[in-house]
């Protein structure tokens, strides 16, 4: 068999159950073991240092012709390469054989043959499985269709594997699997590599973007005695040590902003963060996001400095600002729309001047499946009304990327009251795709408010809210010793990966989401 022959169909895979196949390969690893025991070879060999990888392979020399790399050949110049990676396609064809090997960068074919290896090599090879760990060695050539390979002079065996690879993988039935299996799934899927090499794209861009604006990156606990920086319910747990109830971080807020009454005037911090609540499509209980707090500046700055932030990314991720999201399209090119919550209900919805009309809004929102018992409408306030029926009416019908600013002081107790309205907060919210994006406001820094601001949650805690606040009597403290005029964000950093990545579901982006225990 020449170096020019065509590449035959792969082969049809076994109608074999999974179970009988798997003792095959064990059966392989026991004999592997067995030749190791006599010295013969070793079972899992840890010598073997690739010098090349498929993409840089393909990137240099993929250019070439056939006979450009042929004329190098003859000429004593051949074109020498060594890769290793999992085997996803064999083809066997007697004396000579093809195989497939995926590195992180991509694929690569080998070309095999009984007369370079020797006979008990190639027949060892034509034994080895798919999902193998396989390393070779050789020359660069070009068969008879074009497709740049290695004609191995070298070929050896590093993993076993003792599992099949799916033949499929598609369909809701696997879509768990996808989620479960995070391996197999990258294994299978380039779609899936690509989409966390892309996330990982844009939190570097991320990161560089802060850094370049004179953002300090800094790192806080995880472990809190206080939970605080947000309303949500967190994970508990005990620390034995210290002999103690401690927190999981719901938002590092507190202590980033601590270390802006200590002098640090620009932070940030990419971190994790645990919230035990329910479970959908654009919540997992452990998510990663991004806060950034800025002294001397206003919420005015943060949404401006926001906007060219996710610019940013979806620049340096997708190399564009007109993107597509679930078939839609989303244009970050344009300037950012910016409505208070009250024009925003007046624009997307039909309620007109009724918007400032308490009884319209208990109405209307019962009219839309809420409750007076489980909400206690008739005890809200007209701007905690307004954003209520915003959240149920208005939110999802935000697919540009929108502002919406001026958030009841009720619901906002970490932000700066508006000056002349101190039922509203200088604080906004961003939405794109229908879904919050990021949250920031210009910080309250009175002490005393403070304060008053947490007993009103200790207040509402004590009324059966396990999502209110604490009383963080450290906090209060620094903010005591004086805290600069502040402006804060947060950024949701997975819902940002869904939208840059066009993922239906926010455990597409995250490699391993949380998921019930497999029985």
């Amino acid at each position: 068999m020449s170096e020019q022959a065509a590449r035959p169909a792969p082969e049809a895979a076994p109608a074999v159950d999974e179970n009988q196949l798997i003792a095959e390969r064990r059966e392989k690893l026991k004999a592997l073991r067995a030749a190791q025991a006599q010295g013969q070879g070793v079972a899992f060999p840890n010598d073997v240092k690739p010098a090349d990888r498929a993409a840089d392979l393909l990137a240099a020399h993929d250019g070439k012709s056939k006979e450009d790399l042929e004329a190098a050949l003859a000429a004593g110049n051949k074109v020498h390469a060594s890769i290793a990676g999992r085997m996803m396609l064999k083809r066997v064809m007697g004396k000579a054989s093809f195989a497939t090997l995926q590195d992180a960068t991509g694929r690569f074919q080998v070309y095999v043959t009984r007369d370079d290896l020797g006979e008990d090599v190639y027949n060892a090879f034509k034994h080895w499985d798919l999902g193998d760990i396989v390393a070779a060695e050789g020359h660069l050539f070009k068969t008879r269709t074009g497709e740049l390979s290695i004609h191995a002079t070298q070929i050896r065996l590093l993993t076993k594997s003792l599992r099949p690879l799916p033949d499929k993988f598609h369909g809701v039935a696997d879509q768990e699997i996808k989620y479960r299996q995070r391996y197999v799934d990258l294994i299978t899927d380039e779609d899936a590599r690509k989409r966390f090499a892309a996330r990982s794209k844009a939190i570097s861009g991320l990161r560089s973007f802060m850094v370049e604006n004179g953002f300090l990156e800094v790192e806080t606990p995880m472990l809190h005695p206080i939970p605080g920086g947000a309303n949500a319910k967190p994970f508990v747990t005990h620390h034995n040590a210290l002999d103690q109830e401690m927190f999981l971080r719901i938002a590092p807020e507190l202590y980033l902003k601590r270390l802006i009454v200590g002098g640090f005037e620009r932070v940030f911090e990419i971190n994790r963060s645990f919230r035990n609540e329910g479970i959908s499509v654009r919540h997992n209980p452990e998510f990663t996001m991004m806060e950034f707090y800025a002294a001397y500046w206003n919420y005015h700055d943060m949404m401006d400095y926001t906007e060219q932030l996710i610019r940013h990314t979806a620049q340096q991720a997708l190399g564009t600002l007109q993107l597509r999201y679930q078939g839609r399209e989303v244009d970050l090119a344009q300037p950012f729309v910016r409505l208070t919550i009250r024009d925003a209900i007046k624009t997307h919805t039909d309620a007109g001047d009724k918007v400032d009309d308490a009884a319209w809004l208990v109405e209307a929102l019962k009219r839309l499946g809420l409750s007076e018992k489980e909400h206690k409408l008739s005890t809200r306030s007209l701007p905690g009304l307004q954003v209520l029926y915003f959240e149920e009416a208005v939110e999802e019908k935000l697919w540009q990327p929108t502002f919406i600013m001026d958030h009841p002081t009720e619901i906002s107790p970490l932000a700066r009251a508006n000056d002349t309205n101190p039922e509203i907060t200088e604080r906004f919210e961003l939405y794109i795709t229908g879904r919050e994006m990021a949250n920031g406001f210009s910080e309250l820094n009175d002490a005393e408010d403070q304060a008053a601001r947490f007993q009103a949650q200790v207040a509402a805690k004590d009324s059966g809210d396990d999502e209110a606040m604490y009383y963080d009597a450290d906090f209060v403290r620094a903010l005591e010793y004086g805290l600069p005029p502040t402006g804060g964000c947060g950024v949701g950093i997975d819902r940002l990966m869904m939208l840059l990545t066009d993922s239906a579901s926010i455990r597409d982006v995250i490699l391993f989401p949380a998921l019930r225990k497999e029985v």
